[in-house]
């Protein structure tokens, strides 16, 4: 028998796949997914702008196998094949800011979110109450020195 490994075209096709997939995320670097479609109200231009992050991960596997032409029980002997593949990603986008053009000039306002002032803040607010509550425990648990 041959030692001949023979290609296939599932690794190919994978990575066609892998490229496609990056390509419509890197779409969503455009200017467009940043800045929206400007609104105009009388004399007064509005145009949205947006934070857009992106994150993504790919795996791809393959493998192959070779006959011996022995009869062996052997993890090794036998002929073998293989693939796999996965990945992932996410797009998020938020409001961060609308520019604004009128007869006084142009200006960029900030979009506050409250929700996440107010949830950072109560998540602050207990951790510190964890911490002084576990100080407070360990001071009580120390033995008392007396000079």
């Amino acid at each position: 028998m041959s030692d001949e490994i023979v290609p296939t075209e599932q690794p190919m096709a994978a990575l066609d796949l892998i490229q496609n997939t990056m390509d419509e995320f890197l779409a969503t670097a455009d200017v467009h997914a940043v800045y929206g479609e400007p609104i105009e109200h009388g004399s007064t231009l509005i145009i949205p702008a947006a934070e857009v992050l992106c994150g993504m991960g790919f795996g791809v596997g393959s493998g192959s196998g070779t006959g011996s032409g022995e009869e062996d029980s052997s993890p090794t002997s036998g002929s073998g094949s293989g693939s796999g593949g996965g990945g992932g990603g996410r797009v998020f986008a938020r409001p961060v800011a609308v520019v604004i053009s009128d007869s006084d000039g142009v200006r960029v306002e900030t979009v506050v979110d409250a929700t996440k002032i107010a949830l950072a803040a109560l998540t602050a607010v207990g951790f510190m109450l964890g911490t002084l509550l576990r100080m407070l425990s360990a001071k009580k648990a120390l033995p008392e020195v007396n000079e």
